[in-house]
């Protein structure tokens, strides 16, 4: 028998009531990701890249359809227990890193685990390892003002694995970034991936990123086209 994958999406639906008729942002979006497999899904602002992704990570329910990530429904969960999965099995980085000012960089790679009480000497040191890896290892102790704007994304890419995700959704990941700072996070990225069994999933503008990732995607009238170039239909 062929085993399923892990991350698998059926005609996924999703619309918001509107006076009128209801504005349908995703309309039957079917996904099957493997192990180990890179993602990218581009389309334009307001092409519903952003609401699949929260779909996807938990943070807002499908308005149809179903999502499973390593056998597990996540909608079918209580609300506890959908924070626990999605604590322990999906990792986020965003366009905006959402670093704690008050925390150093150390201390905000641990966030994620202190979900399961106090975080313990070998969390400090798979974080410490972590932000040596992506050019932070002289910066454990400096906050987040401290940091330029690449040096908070990669030290936000550490926090979202720190917890080794089976499934990392990132969100426009270099949007707010100049040119050198965004080609270095993306390479980041991919490093990191490659050397993982989870999943990686993320939205962009921009084809040259998409390109680069395993299976670049377009988020076209709802739905998603397998490709790196795709018309857009005619509106």
């Amino acid at each position: 028998m062929v085993s399923m994958p892990d991350l698998v999406v059926q005609r996924l639906t999703k619309s918001f009531p509107t006076p009128a008729e209801p504005l349908v942002v995703l309309d039957g979006v079917d996904l099957r990701v493997g192990p180990g497999e890179s993602l990218a899904v581009v389309g334009p602002s307001g092409s519903g890249k952003s609401t699949l992704l929260a779909i996807l990570g938990a943070l807002d329910e499908p308005t149809g359809g179903s999502v499973t990530l390593g056998g597990v429904d996540p909608f079918t969960l209580g609300e506890r227990e959908q924070a626990a999965f999605r604590a322990e099995s999906i990792g986020f980085v965003f366009q905006d890193h959402y670093l704690l000012p008050q925390c150093t960089v150390l201390e905000n790679v641990l966030v994620p685990l202190l979900a399961d009480g106090q975080a313990s000497g070998e969390d400090a040191d798979r974080a410490t390892e972590l932000l040596r890896r992506v050019g932070l290892g002289e910066r454990l102790t400096h906050r987040p003002a401290q940091l330029s704007g690449g040096e908070r994304q990669r030290a936000a890419i550490a926090r979202a694995l720190v917890r080794d995700p089976l499934l990392l959704l990132a969100d426009e990941p270099t949007g707010a970034l100049d040119s050198r700072n965004a080609d270095a996070v993306a390479d980041l990225l991919l490093e990191l991936q490659s050397g993982r069994a989870g999943m990686l999933i993320a939205v962009t503008h921009s084809d040259a990123f998409a390109a680069r990732m395993g299976r670049p995607t377009h988020l076209l009238d709802g739905r998603l086209v397998e490709g790196q170039s795709v018309e857009r239909s005619p509106s």
